[in-house]
């Protein structure tokens, strides 16, 4: 078909949908400036979707920024170290149900069916050029080099956004609504474990998150630790780069054999999650964490297919400590020195973590604060997260904070405590992004509630004007 082809396909199955209609979201002025109905936070495969989804819904004055520089949104050309996506390549996720969105319809313009069915899973790569090309070929309206620094919340229903912009200029953005797609790390911080961080300098380990000079790991001896997907990514990507030993470290005996994903992806549970009472809720997903999500078939055959590739089970780290020969780590079968540590030791969600936030924290409900969990399935991690809507606002620990917190969405790997596997992964995004559109709307639709109705009751705009009506009936 070719690119160009498939350009024009989408516009057609767009204008049939009646794509870009004019809004219907009154327009709301302030003495500072132009308000946007909504701002998302964060120009990655969640906004750029969210974004699709407000547009459909006929909310057009909206805004998406962005820190990194355009083409660099997300985690696929920084952190994310996978040859391909996890997420099977037959799953549909931000094309929101129309077939030339679909990354499948923009490869096969390129590569054909035949290469289509030849790919096992998407390269990650491939995966962002998508991303770019959907951002053009929907013409969304995204602004880079914007970095949100704190929601100054407002009463009136207006939030300003403190922003930096190419890394210097102060701003305020105005915004009705305030969405957070602002991915893994965007709900609190990635973790570093105190044993590391309290005993190493900076410079011999790094978090996996972290961008990671390859090149100076040439021939040097690295430790990863953990045992996740990301674990084996990482392991792979430092031996193809040059290193000569990778050793990853798990604390578990057995490597986590299975993915609670594939099978949320086939029983309904991603879709209807939403459905759940809340203790239904809590157990799934505390039952989710116990499975660090383990790595491919084909990821660990790549790691472990080099020479230089060690796994180490049954090994957790019980100190770490700087030496002249680098850092020196102590598990229960031994000591080993290292050039280098990876960290691969997941994230912290919890709001108190995040600076945006600051002003209105202490108001954001958590789970701590709206359900007790029975001690068999309490969870630490699980009760920081906050407590969200099933269209994914904030929800508040009183009445003091519900009208500071009207209007802002956390649509981020923190709302799968409350909203199921959504923000969080490729495979939730096609059913939650209508979730998220429709709580936005609402919200936007009952703000204005009392002009609308009023509105409604007195329209008097005559539809049949036929004037044979008019004439007087022959008896």
């Amino acid at each position: 078909m070719g690119l160009e082809a498939l350009n024009e396909r989408v516009k057609h199955d767009l204008a049939y949908l009646c794509f870009g209609g004019t809004s219907w979201v009154r327009t709301r002025e302030h003495a500072e400036g132009h308000v946007y109905d909504v701002v998302i936070v964060g120009g990655g495969q969640s906004g750029l979707g969210a974004a699709f989804g407000l547009l459909r819904e006929r909310i057009s004055n909206i805004l998406i920024i962005d820190e990194n520089v355009a083409g660099q949104e997300g985690p696929w050309e920084t952190y994310a170290r996978m040859v391909t996506l996890r997420t099977p390549k037959h799953l549909i996720s931000i094309d929101l149900g129309i077939p030339s969105l679909t990354f499948r319809a923009w490869w096969e313009a390129q590569a054909g069916v035949e290469g289509w069915e030849k790919i096992d899973k998407i390269p990650r790569g491939d995966w962002m050029n998508y991303l770019r090309w959907y951002r053009e070929i929907l013409d969304l309206p995204v602004q880079n080099e914007i970095k949100l620094n704190l929601i100054e919340p407002g009463r009136e229903g207006i939030h300003r956004l403190h922003v930096i912009e190419k890394g210097s200029r102060e701003k305020h953005i105005l915004a009705r609504k305030v969405v957070l797609a602002t991915g893994i790390q965007g709900g609190g911080e990635w973790h570093v474990p105190s044993l590391i961080s309290d005993h190493l300098p900076r410079d011999l380990y790094a978090h996996t998150s972290e961008g990671i000079d390859f090149e100076r790991l040439n021939g040097k001896k690295v430790a990863v630790l953990g045992g996740g997907a990301s674990a084996f990514d990482n392991a792979n990507h430092v031996l193809a780069s040059g290193v000569a030993e990778a050793h990853v470290f798990v604390r578990r005996a057995q490597l986590p054999r299975v993915n609670p994903i594939r099978q949320m992806e086939q029983s309904g549970m991603i879709e209807r999650f939403h459905a759940l009472p809340i203790a239904d809720k809590y157990q799934v997903i505390s039952h989710f964490f116990k499975y660090n999500q383990p790595p491919t078939n084909d990821t660990f055959n790549r790691a472990a297919s080099w020479p230089g590739f060690e796994l180490h089970l049954d090994s957790p780290w019980l100190s770490v400590q700087a030496t002249d020969q680098g850092a020196k780590v102590e598990t229960p079968h031994g000591s080993y020195t290292f050039d280098f540590l990876i960290i691969s030791t997941g994230l912290l969600s919890d709001p108190a973590l995040r600076p945006e936030l600051q002003l209105v924290d202490q108001h954001i409900a958590r789970w701590q604060d709206c359900y007790e969990a029975p001690l068999e399935v309490r969870n630490a991690l699980l009760d920081a997260h906050p407590f969200l809507t099933p269209g994914f606002a904030m929800t508040s620990k009183s009445e003091q904070g519900k009208a500071l917190l009207h209007g802002l969405f956390i649509f981020n790997y923190s709302a799968l405590a409350s909203c199921g596997l959504s923000a969080s992964a490729i495979s939730g995004t096609r059913s939650a992004i209508p979730k998220l559109v429709s709580g936005i709307a609402d919200q936007l639709f009952l703000d204005d509630r009392e002009e609308t109705l009023r509105e409604f009751y007195d329209y008097n705009e005559a539809e049949f004007t036929e004037t044979w009506a008019k004439r007087p009936v022959l008896g």
